[in-house]
């Protein structure tokens, strides 16, 4: 886990067309997992009925 929050960040180098695609398709699924969970959250905070 620690290896993981490590390499978060880095500018990662890439030497063919597979290692780029694998590396911003694994950015891809971070925005989406954080927007997945945010959104929710959001849509909540906007529609709180007091």
């Amino acid at each position: 886990m620690l290896e993981l929050l490590t390499t978060i960040g880095k500018v990662t180098e890439v030497f063919t067309l597979v290692d780029y695609y694998t590396y911003v398709k694994g950015v891809e699924y971070l925005i989406c997992v954080a927007f997945f969970v945010t959104f929710p959250i959001f849509y909540r905070y906007i529609n709180h009925e007091d």
